[in-house]
């Protein structure tokens, strides 16, 4: 056992997002759990503070109804109330680096972190490391979001990644990105909601109610949509929306909390959805998932089901109703629980290696 260490998270720890906030809290309490005094990095702006409210009130292209405005207010006013129970630092100003406070080991991670086309962190040098009072700067599940390996990246992001003393990413795109950048292979790791999944909290069950597959996202094309309904409608299962309006299922959970996200996906008979950590969640809990992800989120979801062989999972317009039945209706592959343990060892190493 390493001795303790004084460690600082920089993450995205305040957005209204329910896979933020759980890889957020799970990793500060991972690293605890170890032993270390880990705290999340408290950043703040003003404007991006504005800018995440903005959207966590309006989260879709549509003006939501009157009838479901007061739900996106009470589902912000939970993750405030939530945010406020992480262990955090002292507040600093985002744009005043150097006023955080020393640490033995700032880990920049997870969440798309190094992501320059994300709308409003997107070219912050606080998460290339400018400014950190770190003894030892690494990062943990790192991505790049929607920046894809493609484009490269340039000199500027480049030379700051150089100056990490360590590097793991949670995705393949991300790993050739820092691969060109730097002349190192970073090793692929899980999103902390992966690899300390027994931390997160077992919760009440729900109270009774008809069997339930979960809708997590919203833009979901037609042709999802019609077959969602079709399987919900030959299995006699109710579709619940959760966090945000989806018109097509037959309720709408759209104030929940953190904490009631993570008790309704544990009751889910199913899980359908176009976000990364819908999908992580509905591994977490052993539960069938179909997924098309948005173009936004394309990266991170593809390169998660393919490094876990979870591909079959990724589904198509060219995806049959009966192949939507086989995939919402069998257990998920014993391989795939498989390949998470064997990536749940290799963090460990990672964390270790970081951490001694």
């Amino acid at each position: 056992m390493s001795s303790p260490k004084r460690v600082g998270i920089l993450t995205f720890h305040r957005c209204i997002n329910y896979g933020s906030y759980w890889q957020a809290r799970c990793l500060a309490e991972g690293l605890r759990a170890r032993g270390h005094d880990a705290v999340l990095l408290d950043h703040h702006s003003r404007r991006i503070n504005l800018a995440e409210w903005r959207v966590a009130l309006h989260p879709i292209p549509d003006a939501p109804p009157a009838s479901h405005r007061s739900a996106y207010v009470q589902k912000a006013r939970k993750f405030f109330e939530a945010f406020d129970r992480l262990p955090l630092s002292q507040p600093f100003p985002l744009l005043e680096p150097e006023q955080s406070e020393a640490c033995d080991v700032v880990l920049v991670g997870s969440d798309e972190v190094w992501n320059l086309r994300h709308p409003w962190y997107g070219g912050k040098g606080i998460f290339y490391g400018d400014g950190l009072n770190a003894g030892l700067l690494a990062s943990y599940a790192a991505s790049f979001g929607n920046q894809s390996a493609s484009g490269g990246l340039e000199g500027y992001w480049s030379s700051r990644l150089k100056r990490f003393d360590a590097i793991s990413v949670r995705d393949q795109n991300s790993q050739s990105l820092v691969a060109e950048a730097t002349g190192r292979t970073p090793p692929l790791v899980l999103d902390p909601c992966l690899q300390f999944a027994h931390l997160i909290p077992k919760v009440p069950p729900l109270p009774e109610r008809e069997p339930y597959a979960l809708v997590y996202g919203h833009g979901f094309p037609e042709w999802l949509q019609q077959s969602m309904r079709q399987w919900a409608n030959n299995q006699g299962v109710q579709l619940l929306s959760i966090g945000y309006e989806n018109a097509w299922a037959d309720e709408q959970l759209i104030g929940a909390g953190p904490m009631e996200f993570a008790a309704i996906v544990a009751g889910a008979r199913a899980v359908v959805t176009n976000f990364f950590h819908g999908c992580v969640f509905a591994l977490v809990n052993g539960k069938p998932f179909v997924t098309a992800p948005s173009d936004y989120r394309f990266n991170k979801v593809r390169d998660l089901v393919g490094a876990l062989g979870a591909e079959r999972h990724m589904v198509s317009p060219e995806t049959t109703g009966t192949q939507f039945q086989s995939i919402l209706n069998d257990v998920l592959d014993p391989q795939i629980g498989h390949t998470i343990a064997a990536m749940r060892i290799q963090s460990d190493s990672y964390l270790d290696h970081v951490l001694a």
